[in-house]
């Protein structure tokens, strides 16, 4: 038979088919959508739910920050501009090698609750620091704002020391130093007068009130071992004291070696020691030598030292040299207004190691112990 001639019944049966197939596949896609509306939710229920342990999964992944051991060592300048966001602290401190990484710092500072604290300024960090120990200085101001000049430093080392660490210039400093109000009896010379002590760096400090401060520090240390009238005593100027303890503090590290040595120079000074051979009150002192030919890097002197022609030579010149040589602390001022009274005309570095020093009244001795100097080099790298 011909489809032509199809019946009613025939036709209207695959009609009736395709809708009900029709039906099933409406109902399978509604099935599938609530499926994926299910995994959805489960996954967004797990965010919310378990957001912590996702998170963590992440920071697994890709590994945490990068971070230094700490604690650090030295000393590192840095400057934390006006305005400075923690991303960009963060950058400064990564490029001073102060911490390893931005992100490092970024998350111990949001560890942190004073962190958003931090002022600008001028700090000294240490070098390869935990992020959390960077962040908690900065936060406490600890070591970033000070700095800290040793005892027998001359101007020049004081200005390069601060120079380096203050985030002024040498210029700067120097023309402070230079322009410094100082002690009538300072003779307008600074050298010796810049006490050695540590400083605030932050806030509002400059070159000039960084300077004013150490000379200040100076006339409060005066003030308390009584310098003026104590040399006057002594039949010294101010000035001429602070020479002394120049020397001293140059010449030995040992505080307790101290006024012996202000003994011995005030022995060869005043004729004592010309019967046990010091002539002509020389006090051929290393010291002033080093000062006269700007030479630190030994503590000997060679034989073409000794001669340069300089008022600083004492081993041709006598007397006391023109000014101080350095900047004495407290033990020494001390020392050189209370000497010792034990009649010693000469001292000697015996253990360069320690500073062990000996004393000698006459030239035999001296020579002994100068022996025990020669057999300590035989067996050290130091000498």
């Amino acid at each position: 038979m011909s489809d032509l001639y199809t019946s009613e019944e025939e036709i209207v049966r695959p009609r009736r088919q395709r809708r009900r197939r029709r039906k099933r596949s409406r109902f399978g896609s509604f099935v599938a959508v609530l499926a994926s509306l299910t995994v959805i939710g489960a996954v967004l229920g797990g965010i919310y739910y378990g957001g912590s342990a996702v998170l963590n999964s992440v920071d697994g992944l890709f590994g945490e920050a990068e971070d230094f051991p700490g604690p650090g060592t030295g000393e590192v300048p840095v400057t934390i501009e006006d305005g400075a966001t923690l991303r960009a602290m963060g950058a400064t401190l990564v490029d001073a090698g102060v911490v390893a990484s931005q992100d490092a710092f970024i998350a111990a500072a949001d560890e942190n609750p004073e962190a958003r604290s931090i002022q600008p300024g001028n700090y000294v960090l240490r070098s390869e620091m935990t992020a959390a120990d960077a962040v908690a200085a900065l936060v406490a101001g600890e070591g970033g704002a000070r700095v800290s000049l040793p005892e027998g430093y001359r101007v020049r080392q004081t200005v390069a020391r601060l120079a380096e660490v203050s985030g002024f210039t040498a210029e700067e400093l120097q023309a402070a130093v230079d322009a410094a109000m100082l002690p009538e009896y300072a003779e307008g010379e600074a050298e010796g007068f810049l006490y050695p002590a540590s400083y605030d760096l932050g806030g509002e400090v400059t070159p000039e009130t960084l300077v004013a401060a150490m000379v200040a520090q100076f006339e409060q240390t005066a003030t308390s071992v009584d310098l003026v009238n104590r040399a006057d005593a002594l039949g010294y100027t101010p000035r001429q004291i602070v020479t002394v303890a120049s020397i001293v503090q140059r010449e030995v590290s040992n505080e307790e070696d101290m006024p012996r040595v202000a003994e011995v120079i005030y022995n060869r000074l005043n004729g004592a020691c010309e019967a046990n051979g010091v002539v002509q009150e020389r006090l051929q002192m290393d010291s002033t030598v080093h000062y006269a030919v700007d030479d630190y890097s030994s503590v000997y002197t060679t034989p073409e030292m000794r001669e340069v022609d300089s008022p600083y030579n004492t081993y041709r010149e006598s007397g006391l040299p023109p000014g101080p040589i350095a900047s004495p602390g407290e033990a020494a001022l001390a020392a050189a207004l209370n000497p010792a009274g034990n009649g010693d005309c000469y001292f000697v570095a015996v253990n360069l190691e320690t500073g062990e020093t000996a004393f000698a009244v006459t030239a035999a001795d001296h020579d002994a112990n100068i022996a025990r100097l020669d057999a300590y080099c035989e067996e050290s790298d130091l000498c």
